[in-house]
């Protein structure tokens, strides 16, 4: 009984060291792919953050010039306003599933991106 003991007892050895080690592995690839996913939307953030800021002064620019040709600067940023209301009731209502669609598959797939 104890000969039979001795040999198993290497055998769970094994098997605790194996459990570890692939506990180890799964926490290395979900620190890697979780670090991925940040960085990827981090960038993109950026990105965003720097466009809007040019469509900030390239509106106010706008409205101004627009104001500049109607006699009163409030009608140029009427004007502008009343444009980006329409085209955010566009998007919303003709452009929302695509765009919700396309921002969640860029989540799969950055989430599930084998390299």
């Amino acid at each position: 009984m104890g000969n039979t003991f001795n040999h198993i007892e290497p055998l769970f050895e094994k098997i605790e060291d194996y459990g570890k080690t692939s506990f180890e592995l799964y926490k290395l690839k979900t620190i890697s792919k979780t670090a991925e996913v940040v960085s990827t939307f981090v960038s993109r953030g950026a990105v965003v953050i720097v466009l809007s800021m040019f469509l900030v002064f390239a509106s106010i620019g706008l409205a101004l010039w627009l104001g500049d040709l109607l006699g009163k600067p409030y009608l140029g940023f009427l004007c502008v306003a009343t444009f980006y209301i329409v085209l955010g009731g566009v998007l919303f209502y003709f452009l929302h599933n695509f765009i919700k669609r396309k921002v969640s598959n860029s989540i799969i797939s950055e989430i599930f991106n084998k390299k």
